[in-house]
């Protein structure tokens, strides 16, 4: 991440109070960037948003991505260079019970996103750089051994996968048919989409999210649950991707040509564990007699084997994940112990993106 790059950029990104957008915010804010967020408001109460006082950092615009015609205004408004879409209904298993929602937003919500920045960029407004993100589980499942390839076909079994192949297939639809890359130098526009694994770091508060469940259970001085004790995972330390987004734009903002496609965004091979290992970790590391069991019966389908192949990103973009999974959950929690003291967890997430930025691969 070039902090000469962002200094001074205007951007905007959808869905900034979840887990995911609000690290992002604070990433951003470190290096400088005019950035405004554009969402719902917190998912969950408590929340890394409010805990972090983002909504006093950055401008905030608290808007349902399924409304168009506020979308459209507010990117007309605000002229950001760059566009971080992750408004998103982003579980599986709510996925399940809302599907309808699930696909209005995963999928028309990118719908709206992309006809918003069209609309401005016929309007003159000079947008660089779009990036959708994505997830692993876009792509169809076969349950390989190996990584998914990003030219590997998409897919979905349950709503939540399925509407994300679908917002994959809506971004490359309008790549072809509005930013098409032989008209790049007439429109500008770099879009790509990022694809990621399963991302963990303190203050998540999801539910049916392994680590938030399990540091819920943790507080509250109980034995934890899990359902799929055998199911592997690309786990990583939200920074990971996020710094490979970043890394992304950068590439895309200067030369959008060479850079609009899909991107995965993974952990190394050996971070490819089981439910059941990285809760062992966690109990292991919280230490005061926190144990788990496995929970019998039948639960509804996940994926039991994913893992993606991100040759890609290593190569063309000099992009390598920096914290393994064991490390990531020693910053869960350190992150964790903070918020039990009642320190600053503003300050907790600045000192962790200091320490992550500063890490020299070299030395890796």
């Amino acid at each position: 991440m070039n902090k000469d790059f962002w200094n001074g950029k205007k951007v905007l990104v959808t869905g900034h109070t979840g887990f995911k957008g609000s690290w992002l915010c604070l990433l951003l804010y470190s290096l400088g960037a005019k950035v405004t967020g554009y969402s719902m408001r917190p998912p969950t109460s408590p929340s890394l948003f409010e805990l972090c006082r983002i909504d006093q950092l950055i401008p905030t615009r608290y808007a349902d991505i399924r409304n168009i015609h506020t979308l459209q205004s507010t990117i007309l408004e605000l002229k950001p260079e760059i566009v971080i879409h992750m408004a998103a209904q982003p579980l599986v298993r709510t996925s399940y019970l809302n599907p309808v929602e699930t696909y209005e937003i995963n999928v028309m919500g990118t719908v709206h996103l992309l006809e918003a920045v069209r609309n401005a960029i016929h309007k003159g407004i000079p947008i660089k750089a779009v990036i959708n993100v994505t997830t692993d589980k876009c792509y169809g499942n076969k349950e390989w051994f190996w990584g998914y390839r990003e030219n590997d076909v998409l897919g979905g079994y349950d709503p939540y996968s399925s509407s994300k192949a679908c917002s994959e297939l809506v971004t490359e639809a309008y790549r072809k048919s509005f930013f098409n890359l032989e008209d790049y130098e007439s429109h500008g526009v770099g879009v790509a989409t990022a694809r990621a694994g399963n991302v963990i770091g303190g203050g998540d508060w999801a539910v049916d999210r392994l680590i938030p469940d399990c540091i819920k259970t943790l507080l509250r001085g109980e034995k934890i649950k899990i359902r799929n004790p055998y199911a592997i995972r690309p786990w990583q330390h939200v920074l990971d991707p996020l710094s490979g987004y970043l890394l992304l734009v950068e590439k895309l903002y200067s030369d959008g040509k060479q850079y609009s496609e899909g991107w995965n965004f993974g952990p190394d091979d050996d971070s490819g564990k089981s439910v059941e290992w990285v809760v062992k970790s966690l109990c292991s590391k919280w230490g005061e007699d926190a144990t788990y069991e496995i929970e019998n019966g039948r639960h509804l389908h996940e994926a039991h084997q994913l893992r993606l192949d991100c040759s890609k990103a290593k190569f063309k973009l000099g992009w390598y994940p920096k914290w393994n999974t064991e490390c990531a959950i020693d910053k869960v929690i350190e992150w964790t112990q903070a918020y039990q003291s009642n320190s600053d967890l503003m300050a907790v997430c600045m000192k962790q993106i200091d320490e992550y930025r500063n890490i020299d691969m070299k030395s890796i």
